[in-house]
């Protein structure tokens, strides 16, 4: 049972209302910390809070409504939790087999949901939250093992299958954090290993009908699952770590481990071309963001 405490501390959680997002809310309050949760679902959003309220009458609970689709709500997003001087970042909203676009950037909808908008949050946000003793967590996935990345089809836009496209968006936003805590950023990249949640239920309807039990009875449920993100928030992690369960990163209490998947050239290539993404989205006119 994790323990740690975030007494007086403000936790802000994207994808709140999720399997996981819920989980980790409720491992956030139990635990004394006040909690923004972000999410693009007014009505979810207001069913979550009216939920957490009810259970955890002394803690301050806020909403914040984004798209991480949409690069100008998250700009927005960025600007409301600087003013409210945030303690710490969870970046869990995420999507995986969703009907696919081109967004306003011209980049693939699920690359700008798992990486170009966490991304530019962790970029914009972890100064501060650095200099005030704070965090910046990434939701990982053991899903980035599915496909190396490919320079000429950096958002995967030309791939189908949603394993390889969602693995992609996850292997840029890691390498990404790498590359921030190399800077000297205080950042974790987190996983929650395989996690009963609403991102399992991608299968056909009678496939999932039939697996859902026994899914239900391998993989752990989100309680578990979501100590590892929630150990991020004190934990720091540095280039070519993360924190997830320890058993095979499939099961078992957080632990951090070695992550040697992701090659120090491919690493340094993920890391420009995210920094290249982030001043273009900054400022569009071409004046270099520092």
């Amino acid at each position: 049972m994790q323990t740690k405490s975030l007494q007086g501390k403000t936790v802000a959680l994207t994808g709140a209302s999720g399997g996981l997002g819920n989980a980790i809310c409720k491992q956030i309050l139990s635990n004394g910390g006040d909690l923004i949760v972000i999410d693009r679902n007014p009505k979810k959003q207001a069913a979550l809070i009216e939920e957490l309220r009810a259970a955890y009458k002394e803690s301050k609970i806020e909403g914040l409504l984004a798209d991480m689709e949409d690069m100008e709500s998250v700009k927005a997003l960025c600007a409301a939790l600087s003013a409210r001087r945030i303690d710490h970042l969870i970046l869990n909203a995420g999507a995986y087999s969703i009907p696919r676009k081109k967004t306003a950037l011209g980049l693939d909808n699920v690359f700008c949901i798992n990486f170009v908008s966490p991304y530019y949050m962790a970029r914009t946000l972890a100064p501060a939250l650095t200099a005030r003793g704070g965090s910046v967590v990434a939701v990982g996935s053991i899903a980035h093992n599915y496909a190396k990345s490919d320079p000429s089809d950096e958002d995967f836009s030309t791939r189908t299958r949603a394993s390889l496209v969602y693995g992609n968006a996850k292997r840029h936003l890691m390498a990404a954090f790498f590359a921030l805590a190399e800077k000297g950023e205080r950042v974790s990249v987190t996983h929650p290993g395989i996690a009963f949640t609403g991102i399992t239920a991608h299968y056909p309807r009678l496939i999932f009908a039939l697996i859902r039990y026994p899914m239900k009875l391998i993989f752990m449920k989100p309680k578990k699952a979501a100590l590892s993100i929630y150990e991020g928030l004190f934990t720091p992690t540095q280039s070519g770590e993360w924190i997830g369960p320890r058993l095979f990163n499939v099961w078992g209490k957080p632990k951090k481990q070695a992550l040697k998947t992701i090659g120090a050239d491919e690493k340094k290539r993920l890391a420009a071309y995210a920094e290249d993404l982030y001043q273009a989205i900054s400022d569009p006119n071409g004046k270099q963001t520092n």
